[in-house]
Formats: structure tokens, sequence, C-alpha cells
């Protein structure tokens, strides 16, 4: 059915809908941009490695030969066969559930979201396969139906092919809502392309969305749930060039990166600084460093208290002071410890265990810890724990940042080992070491302050510093929300922040 004559998004109402149902497509409608080759490609490198990307990349000229010569369906087949063919059902619902959301999230339209989010019943209809879509909209768009291709299975892997009725484009559209809602006609339907009017056609109003992709994302406070915690190795939305650029530096990136972990590992501390720099290593250092503590028999050494932003966070702490300075970590792989240039000690999690031995390196010298226990990449700062402040007075918060173009230095479902090979493979990574005061003895445990005052009191001045905000999540909510928790524990974030006067 050939109808053109529908109105364009902007002329739809979006007062007085919250009784009624919206069916909108994804790509270009619902998303900015009209491609969803990025997000097959951020699924076949997280999921399969480099070798899937180029293998995705190469056939990418033909589902692109295809989808505008030929038919969108044999387009959309090449691409999911590329992607999924032998991959785990298990890896790609992780990547959909971790990954996909911080980038799908970045990228929605802002005026069909406005008619989108204004409707008491949201439907999703789209080409992409279901698996790879559900999650970002159930759990962050608390869309109630989500209609996509289903993509074949054999022994808990996909076999690259589609199951009947076939890839959801044209009259597979509109059948798919007639079997969803039967007699019911949705109010409003939302698409982009021609190949959207028969499934708009069966709605009572059709609104199109023009191609706009230079309009604004919608920002991240008008989201339901925001996306606090994510996973993934890349930065950058992986286009067609970037995905290129990716494979082509990585060769590169991997020797660099040996480079720049040897001269931290082997060279003294006190010119890694240099040697980073020459290795196109950036390290900003704010405030004024305390100077090293005069020991004596009664005095405690300095307990750094810092921002998690990578494992890397006490190396730099180090190479900002010009020594190595001891670190207490939750969690750190047994690669990590190897070549790390400065002595770590594992926390064993039993608190007075841990508190005895923090206060037995305290007495041989200055410290840190990352008191949130793990990182956390947005604007964001998890609960930290109290149990440091009862171990000395001699307190000095550190705000840590740290800037990346190509990869993250953090996983929570890979291989931590890689951790720091990933972030030095960056082609000029930074890090921002800001020295914040000593906190002052009237604000220490010993003046009488309970410990978990004295701890929000730090993530306080540090959050206030980097223009993070606090909240009381903890390493327990991010691992459960990475690993399928249903998106409510994102719903503790507004009465966390106030309770902490963040």
């Amino acid at each position: 059915m050939a109808i053109t004559n529908f109105s364009t998004v902007e002329n739809c109402s979006s007062l007085g809908r919250e009784k009624d149902t919206v069916v909108a497509d994804l790509d270009g409608t619902l998303l900015r941009g009209r491609s969803s080759f990025p997000y097959f490609a951020l699924i076949a490198f997280e999921a399969g490695g480099v070798l899937r990307l180029l293998f995705l990349l190469l056939c990418s000229p033909l589902a692109g030969i295809l989808y505008y010569f030929v038919s969108e369906s044999a387009g959309i087949q090449v691409l999911i066969f590329a992607t999924f063919a032998g991959m785990k059902i298990s890896d790609i619902e992780s990547v959909a559930r971790a990954v996909l959301p911080k980038f799908y999230s970045t990228d929605l339209h802002p005026t069909s979201y406005r008619v989108f989010s204004a409707c008491g019943k949201r439907c999703v209809l789209t080409a992409n396969p279901r698996i790879m879509v559900e999650s970002f909209l159930k759990g962050f768009l608390e869309t109630d139906l989500v209609l996509g291709t289903e993509i074949g299975t054999y022994k808990g892997r996909a076999t690259g092919f589609v199951l009947k009725p076939g890839v959801l484009v044209g009259e597979n559209k509109a059948n798919a809502l007639r079997e969803a809602f039967g007699e019911v006609q949705p109010e409003i339907g939302l698409g982009d392309r021609h190949t959207d009017f028969p499934f708009m056609a069966l709605c009572k109003e059709g609104y199109i969305v023009p191609p706009k992709p230079e309009v604004e994302a919608v920002t991240k406070d008008k989201l339901p749930k925001p996306v606090i915690f994510h996973d993934g190795r890349l930065v950058q939305k992986p286009t067609p060039l970037v995905a290129l650029i990716t494979i082509l530096w990585i060769p590169i990136g991997i020797i660099l990166s040996i480079l720049r972990v040897a001269a931290g590992a082997l060279l003294p501390m006190p010119v890694v600084y240099y040697a980073f720099l020459a290795l196109g290593v950036r390290v900003t250092i704010k405030g004024t460093p305390p100077p090293p503590v005069k020991k004596s028999n009664d005095q405690s050494g300095v307990l750094f208290i810092c921002s998690h932003r990578t494992l890397l966070d006490p190396i730099f702490l180090s190479t900002a002071l010009g020594r190595p300075i001891a670190a207490v970590t939750y969690s750190v792989s047994r690669l990590s410890e190897i070549i790390s240039p400065i002595k770590t000690v594992r926390l064993s999690r039993d608190r007075v265990t841990d508190a005895s031995m923090i206060k037995k390196m305290l007495q041989e010298g200055d410290l840190a810890i990352c008191p949130e226990g793990t990182t956390c990449r947005e604007p964001f700062l998890l609960r930290f724990s109290a149990m440091f402040a009862e171990l000395t007075d001699e307190l000095v918060p550190v705000a840590m940042e740290n800037r990346m173009s190509m990869f993250h230095g953090t996983t929570a479902r890979g291989w931590k080992g890689m951790d720091t090979f990933y972030f030095f493979m960056n082609p000029s990574p930074e890090y921002v070491v800001n020295f914040l005061h000593k906190l002052p003895k009237e604000l220490t445990c010993s003046s009488g302050k309970p410990s978990h005052e004295v701890a929000n009191y730090i993530q306080r001045v540090i959050a206030a510093t980097l223009s993070y905000e606090c909240t009381t999540f903890t390493r327990k909510d991010k691992y459960t929300a990475l690993a399928g928790n249903d998106g409510t524990v994102v719903d503790k974030s507004v009465k966390a922040n106030k309770a902490m006067g963040c």
C-alpha cells in the first residue's frame, strides 16, 4: 500500500497522549542515525574480536549494494550473518545488555522521542534483531513491546540466518503489527522511510521523521533511567570509517602499549613522567602534592584517597609524585601485579584483617586507596567505603580523571589483565591528577567524626572538584546491573543523591 501523505513528526502533538499507543521504527526514527552498521559493529568487536569486525567491514559494501539496489531485507541479512554467525547467544545478550545502551542512549532523536515518551503504551517495530535491541528499549526507554527480526540458533549459538517471516521490513512489519495488536488500531505510527508506510497505515495517525542527523540528541537527564554503568572497549561509535581506523590502528597500538607499559614498569619513578610524555601519554598535575613524610615511630604515612577511573590510578599518582606509592586494592589480576612498578596488596574484604594490614602499611610509608572499590566511566562517584577513615588522620583526597579517544581501559565482562594495555593503546591518553587539601584535623575521626561522615565528606569534595555526581551505588550494584539487572537499581540515584547532599 503506497501511502505517502503522512505529516512530519514535528506536527504530532504530545499533549494528552497518556492513554495512546505509539508504534515506532528504530533506526532513523527513534534514533537520529539511519544506519544500523555501528551497532552491528559493536557486537562484532565486543563479542567476536577485531577479526569479526574486519569481516563485517568487508561485507558492508555488499550489504549496501543489496540494501539500496535489491532490497532492504537482503542487505540487512548480510549484516546479520556477518555479525552473528557462530556467536554464542549468551555473548550477544551480554553485549546488548552492557554495551549497546550507552551508544543507543546518545543517539535518540529529540522530536520522535518527545512523542514516544508521551504515550502510555510504547511499541518498537524494527528490522534489527530483537535480541540486539530489547535490553535497551525495555530497560531504559520503558518500552512495553519490542517486535524485531528473530535470528536462528543451534546449540546455544546463532546460525546467522533469520527465522520466518524473515527480516521485518515492508509488509512483514505490517503483518507483525497485525499479529501483535489484532483488531486494535494503535493511535500513532512513526517511521522514516517508504518501507515503513505499510505499518504506519494501520495506525490512526502516521508521522514521518525527516532525515536530520544534525539535530541534537536527547540529553541524558530526559531519559527515564540514565545509563550509569556500561561496558565495552570502544569509546566511539564505530561507523565504517571509525571501524576501519580502529582496525588499522590496533597493530600500532599494541606496539605502543607495550613500550608504554615497559617504560612505566622498568624506569625509575622520577623519570616515568618524562618517559610517558615522550611516548605520547599526557599527565597533568593540579594542586600541590604533599612532600614525603619524614618517618618517626608515632607518625603515620599519608593515605591518598583517590577517585577510581582505571587500575592505573595509583601508577599515575606515583608518576605525579615522582616516587612509588604502595596501593591496596580489592581485586587485581596476576598480570597486573607482575607488570606493576609499585607494591600492590589485595584486600581480603574482612574489615578487621584489612584494617590491621593498612595500618601496618601506613607505618611503613604513604599509601593509596580507591574507596569506591570499582571503576565507573560516567561522571558519577560510587559509595566510598568508610573503613579507611578510622585508620589515620593523614588523609589527602585526590581527584583522578582520564581521557581516552579510542579504547576504554576498564572492563566488567572481559579479562581485567588487559585493562592496562587497552588504556595505553589509545593514541594519546591523558591522566589528570588533582591533589586537594589535606583533611583538617577537626574533620577526622580522631576529632569525634563518625567514619561514614568523613568518607561522605571526602566523596563530596572530590565530586565537586570533578563536577561529578555522588551516588550510593556500590561495586555489587555495578556488576548486578551489567549481569542482567532489570534496571530498577538506577532508581536509587535520586534518593541517594539527596540524602548525601550532593
